[in-house]
């Protein structure tokens, strides 16, 4: 989950890894339950703190 704590929305997600947003927002629910997180705010404040966030790759700039 590295591109949740970036902002990307679900669907952006999904287009840079090439499933669909229902897979995503499913892991990203999972990645919740399992870090009890309230919100996706707090993932991303728990993704921070604890994960290697990388920089986000954007394409075209």
């Amino acid at each position: 989950m590295t591109l949740a704590p970036h902002g990307e929305c679900n669907a952006e997600i999904a287009d840079h890894l090439v499933l669909s947003p229902l897979t995503v927002r499913s892991h990203v629910q999972r990645a919740m339950s399992e870090l009890d997180a309230r919100d996706r705010a707090r993932l991303v404040v728990i993704a921070h703190r604890f994960g290697p966030i990388r920089p986000c790759p954007r394409q075209g700039g």
